[in-house]
């Protein structure tokens, strides 16, 4: 052992962050060394509060504090238009973004048999009973463009054929196989711009 124990203790619990080799988390928990004492105590209760009173939106499945997120809460957005999207993270890159005015709807992962995830473990159900309750709505799916993706997107077509119900898709402008978090905002919102309807 080459550090003390409560300080290898807080490096290995910085290298359970996605990201973060030995190194990182080695000058991350150096660096703590220095906080000032209720730097200490604020960083320590902020990982508590995020872990005691995040939850998930009963709506749409996106991060919230409350059981309904500000953003299904706010009535002046058009709640006929969800733009359906992988997982909550990528709900921040949209929302950066500034210029989509809809909602939206995560489905906290991707249709996928070779992992055995299928239709009933992502939030697919809740998608369906949003939508039976609008009057013409649209569907913006933001799915990466992977296998995965491309089978959650036809599966979603299919569940909502002959319902009354537009569904688009981003432009091909975005990359493919990339993940929507770490587009830059132009790209995002060219997409968003240019999204095509999903044809018959």
């Amino acid at each position: 052992m080459i550090y003390p124990a409560s300080l290898e203790k807080l490096i290995n619990y910085y290298k359970k962050l996605p990201g973060i080799g030995e190194k990182n988390a080695e000058r991350l928990a150096l660096s703590t060394l220095n906080f000032k004492e209720e730097d200490i105590e604020g960083f320590s209760k902020s990982l508590k509060d995020v872990k005691e009173k995040i939850r998930k939106c009963s709506i749409c499945g996106h991060l919230s504090e409350e059981e309904i997120c500000p953003i299904c809460a706010d009535e002046a957005r058009d709640h006929n238009i969800i733009c359906v999207i992988e997982d909550y993270k990528s709900v921040f890159s949209f929302e950066k973004v500034g210029n989509f005015h809809g909602v939206y709807h995560v489905l906290n992962g991707l249709i996928s048999p070779a992992d055995n995830i299928g239709p009933d473990n992502i939030n697919l159900a809740s998608l369906v009973k949003r939508v039976e309750k609008l009057e013409n709505p649209e569907l913006i799916l933001a799915l990466k463009s992977t296998v995965e993706g491309e089978t959650t997107t036809l599966y979603i077509k299919k569940i909502f054929e002959n319902k009354n119900v537009m569904i688009s898709r981003l432009s091909y402008g975005i990359p493919m196989g990339a993940e929507i978090d770490y587009l830059d905002i132009i790209t995002l919102d060219k997409a968003l711009e240019d999204r095509k309807k999903i044809s018959e």
